[in-house]
C-alpha cells in the first residue's frame, strides 16, 4: 500500500493506493464519518485479484485539501460525483470499477449514472444512493425520522458548534448506532478518527446535510450536475448492491432495483451495519471481484 496525491481542478486528493500500476482499475469510496481505513482489509483481497485499488479521501477529510480559499466547502452529492471524475482524469483512468457506501457510494452512482461510459461495474452500499432533494421535506416513518436525528441538528448553527468542538464525540456516537452489532475497539476508532481533524471537515459536513435538504444554495460549478440528478437517472452499469441487516440508519433499499437497467444484485450482508466494508471486508472484497467479472462476461 502506497499513499499518494493527485492534483485536480479544485483538490489536492490524498489517496491510498493497493496493487500492480497495471491492474484493473477500482476506486473506492468512504461515508461520513469514516475514512480510507474502511477499505484498510478489503481493498488488498481485491489487488490480489488483479485490480490496481484506489481509496481516496474525500473532500473535507483527512490529507485532501482545497486548493483555493475561495472555493465553497460544499458537500452536495455533485460536488462528490465531480470529484470522483475529476480524479479520474488526473490519473488517466478511462473506465473503472467503481464504488463505496455512503457518501463515496454516492459518488459512484452519481458517476454510474451520469457518465456510464466511465464505468466498468458499481458496487453501491445501500443501493440507489442519489439524493432526490426535490422529495426532502417528505417525512419518513417515525423509526426512520428517529434515526435522522443528526441531521436535523446540524441544520443550525448548535449543530455546527456541536461538530466542531466534539467531532470524535459525534462520530463515534454514530458509528456505535449504525452499527451495533459491530465491536470495534478505540484503536479502530481513532485511526479513522484523526480524518475528521481535516480545517474543512465542518464545513463540508454541515453544507451537505443543509443542502440535501434544500435549506442552502449548492456550488455553481456543480449546478449542471444537480439538474441532471433532479431526474433521478437510472444507473445502466453492471451493479452489485449492498444492505447490512443491522444498519441503524438505512432500513434498507430493496425497492430501489427498479432504478437499475443493466445486470443487477443485491446482497444482504449478516449481522452487518452502516460500514460495509470493514465490517464484512471479505465479503465486500467478493462483490467487488464478481462485479467486474459480471461486467467482463457482459461486454
Amino acid at each position: 500500500m502506497q499513499e499518494k496525491t493527485v492534483t485536480t481542478d479544485v483538490l489536492d486528493i490524498a489517496y491510498r493506493e493497493y496493487g500492480a500500476p497495471d491492474g484493473w482499475p477500482c476506486i473506492m469510496g468512504h461515508g461520513f464519518p469514516y475514512d480510507v481505513n474502511a477499505y484498510a482489509e478489503a481493498a488488498p483481497v481485491v489487488a490480489e485479484a488483479g485490480a490496481r485499488v484506489l481509496v481516496p479521501w474525500l473532500r473535507g477529510y483527512g490529507p485532501t485539501r482545497f486548493r483555493s480559499a475561495g472555493t465553497l466547502r460544499s458537500g452536495e452529492q455533485a460536488a462528490l460525483g465531480a470529484d470522483l471524475l475529476a480524479f479520474m482524469d488526473a490519473l488517466g483512468i478511462a473506465r473503472a470499477v467503481v464504488g463505496g457506501y455512503d457518501w463515496g457510494g454516492r459518488a459512484a452512482c452519481v458517476v454510474a449514472a451520469l457518465y456510464p461510459e466511465r464505468v466498468i461495474g458499481l458496487v453501491s452500499g445501500n443501493s440507489y444512493n442519489i439524493q432526490n432533494i426535490a422529495r426532502a421535506m417528505e417525512p419518513a416513518s417515525p423509526p426512520q425520522e428517529a434515526a435522522l436525528w443528526y441531521q436535523y441538528l446540524f441544520h443550525n448553527e448548535r449543530g455546527r458548534r456541536a461538530l466542531e468542538r466534539n467531532r470524535r464525540g459525534f462520530a463515534r456516537q454514530l458509528w456505535a448506532m449504525w452499527s451495533p452489532t459491530w465491536k470495534f475497539d478505540d484503536a479502530t476508532f481513532e485511526k479513522s478518527a484523526m480524518s475528521f481533524d481535516n480545517p474543512d471537515f465542518v464545513d463540508v459536513v454541515i453544507h451537505s446535510y443543509r443542502h440535501r435538504y434544500a435549506l442552502v444554495a449548492g456550488d455553481t460549478a456543480y449546478a449542471a450536475i444537480e439538474a441532471k440528478l433532479a431526474g433521478q437517472p437510472p444507473i445502466r452499469v453492471p451493479t452489485i448492491a449492498i444492505d447490512g441487516d443491522s444498519d441503524g440508519v438505512n432500513p434498507g433499499t430493496i425497492s430501489h432495483a427498479r432504478k437499475f437497467e443493466a445486470a443487477f444484485e443485491r446482497r444482504v450482508f449478516t449481522d452487518a451495519g452502516h460500514n460495509l466494508p470493514q465490517e464484512r471486508p471479505a465479503e465486500w472484497a467478493r462483490a467487488v471481484i464478481d462485479v467486474h467479472e459480471l461486467a467482463t462476461r457482459s461486454r
